[in-house]
């Protein structure tokens, strides 16, 4: 599962990519993220163990190939299933409290 930061820089590269043709650059990574390099390598790295990304020449970042590019849906959190009290139709919390 990917923490705040990794899933907003990869919409950041999934998006970029579709619209400009071509990866942001660090410099413009910290511009739209707030971060600084440090955090931004950072994430990047984070995308790379849990492959999300590849970037072998780790030089410029137009070298990033994007694997997946959303949370798979398997490590999306799970919402919690009904309670008991959430019966369509039951009238008892009305009549009853």
């Amino acid at each position: 599962m990917l923490n705040d930061y990794e899933r907003k820089v990869l919409r950041i590269l999934y998006n970029y990519k579709g619209i400009r043709r071509r990866f942001p650059t660090i410099h413009e990574l910290t511009v739209k993220t707030g971060r600084g390099k440090a955090d931004i390598v950072a994430a990047l790295e984070g995308l790379i163990a849990t492959n999300y990304i590849t970037w072998a020449d780790k030089s410029d970042t137009a070298n990033i190939v994007i694997l997946a590019g959303w949370e798979r849906e398997s490590e999306q959190p799970k919402q919690p299933a009904a309670s008991q009290f959430d019966r369509p139709g039951d009238i008892s919390y009305w009549t009853e409290y």
